[in-house]
């Protein structure tokens, strides 16, 4: 089973795709998360968000100032200021 993943900022959709991991610094500490997760509301804390493609591609991003939410394998990260890293 696959994640359906959606990264956007303020001010565009950073990334979306299928994923088999995610991991986001929260304000309480590091939320890895995986297809069958229990749902879940996060807030964001200012760091990096990993998520690992179902074909094992890695997707790098610095995010800050928004939430994390999962719910029936879909992930939705909104942050007020989002941008992959190179």
């Amino acid at each position: 089973m696959a994640l359906n993943v959606s990264l956007v900022s303020a001010e565009a959709e950073i990334w979306s795709g299928q994923a088999s991991l995610v991991v986001a610094k929260t304000v309480e500490g590091e939320i890895g998360i995986m297809a069958g997760h229990e749902p879940v509301l996060a807030i964001l804390a200012q760091g990096e968000v990993r998520i690992t493609g179902v074909d094992g591609g890695k997707v790098l991003a610095n995010a800050q100032d928004g939430f994390l939410s999962m719910e029936g394998d879909t992930v939705t990260i909104v942050a007020g200021q989002a941008a992959l890293i190179a």
